[in-house]
């Protein structure tokens, strides 16, 4: 099943502050010598990247299934499919992602654009062959990383490339590209800050399931690369609290650790601090990676004050889940940013694009990047992305950055 659904006149879309920056012509060349000055291909301006109002009247996002049509005939547009699982277990997932790229296609009033969803949940090999046999050039999605493998080939032999959403590194390549914040990059960016603050000897506590294999080596690797010690990493039940803690008690044996990296979600970290804490660890640094800021309620946590982690920066992410409440009614999922700026990029790569050819994958790879609602990025490549991340700390009621992400990259 796929939805293609027509958008609103621009009347009744009323004022954007995305097309106005886009259409003002000296807010376009201020934006340009922005770029310039940072090294990134801008697809928005930072500061008004998301419109401050929106319409009260769009549907709600349980019936918002699809992408947008803007003009009448198929010939002008690009066609692009969206591969989301929109029923089913993983159904708000990918409706929250659906939704977040129809306000993307309203904000920039992309109208050569003509985004079509396919629900993966009734069939992702059926979905890719009907996307593939409907004309669309580029394929944006699917969710998880054993759905991109699923996709892949069927995709590759069209000449379609993939901008998944996933953060799986083993479906990447061959005109694969992933959207998804890879936990290695967080690990990286909050070990060398440390570093950079005098902590040498480092801890990890690591669940036994793949993200935590996948965290132990990049763990070992960061601390390599920042020159610091390993001393230790502990593996634990991810679903057992004793676990949890038989684990942090290894760590408060061992003398001489200036820090311990936590590898999990926010409510698994917190029961790993809270029996270090209780147990006289107090000068040891708790540090995360960016699973962290998706959970608020790390903020009401006494033992997780103090913590630090890396993350992309909130700040545009604030104003974008203003407008996408006022305009479907319901709080966004973090990671719905990924579906806003994968079309934002889109629309951007869309202006030096001929309706009808294959969509330039080379421009996906331009090693000045792109940036978006979370920030800078850019693709490698063997498809992985790289970001630009900043050092957030844990305070009460909030996270504050205490190392901004840099301005471009090599910085």
């Amino acid at each position: 099943m796929n939805f293609t659904i027509a958008a609103q006149s621009a009347e009744q879309q009323g004022s954007n502050n995305v097309q106005r920056i886009l259409n003002d012509n000296e807010a376009w060349r201020w934006i340009k010598r922005s770029a310039a000055a940072a090294g990134l291909s801008f697809l928005a301006a930072c500061s008004t990247l998301v419109p401050n109002t929106a319409p009260t009247n769009a549907p709600p996002a349980s019936t918002t299934n699809a992408a947008i049509n803007v003009v009448a005939a198929d010939s002008d547009r690009h066609r692009v499919a969206l591969l989301l699982p929109i029923s089913g277990k993983d159904g708000d997932v990918g409706q929250t992602l659906a939704n977040a790229t129809t306000l993307a296609l309203l904000d920039t009033k992309s109208s050569n654009i003509r985004m079509t969803t396919y629900d993966t949940a009734l069939g992702v090999q059926t979905a890719a062959q009907q996307a593939i046999a409907d004309g669309n050039k580029l394929i944006l999605g699917p969710l998880r990383g054993d759905n991109v493998v699923a996709v892949a080939g069927i995709a590759r032999r069209a000449n379609v490339p993939i901008i998944s959403f996933s953060n799986d590194v083993s479906a990447a390549g061959e005109n694969v590209f992933l959207m998804g914040h890879l936990p290695n990059q967080s690990i990286n960016r909050v070990i060398k800050f440390a570093k950079e603050r005098g902590k040498t000897r480092f801890a990890g506590l690591v669940p036994k399931n793949v993200f935590g294999q996948r965290a132990l080596s990049n763990l070992t690797r960061s601390v390599y690369d920042a020159g610091g010690t390993m001393v230790t990493i502990q593996e634990y039940d991810g679903n057992s609290r004793s676990s949890i803690e038989a684990a942090a008690r290894k760590i408060i044996n061992i003398e001489d650790i200036d820090a311990v990296l936590i590898a999990d979600s926010g409510k698994k970290a917190a029961i790993s601090a809270a029996y270090l804490r209780g147990n006289g660890v107090q000068s040891i640094q708790i540090m995360g990676t960016d699973r962290w800021n998706v959970d608020n309620s790390l903020v009401s946590s006494s033992v997780m004050r103090g913590s630090w982690f890396a993350s992309v920066a909130d700040g545009l992410y604030r104003q974008y889940a203003a407008s996408y409440r006022s305009r479907f009614n319901a709080t966004p999922l973090r990671l719905s940013s990924l579906g806003y700026d994968s079309v934002l990029l889109v629309a951007r790569v869309a202006r030096n694009w001929p309706v009808g050819t294959n969509f330039p994958v080379e421009r996906l790879t331009d090693p000045g990047g792109f940036i978006g609602i979370d920030g800078a990025f850019r693709f490698m490549p063997n498809g992985l992305s790289e970001r630009m991340l900043e050092v957030q700390e844990v305070r009460q009621g909030q996270y504050v950055t205490i190392d901004a992400a840099p301005r471009a990259f090599g910085q």
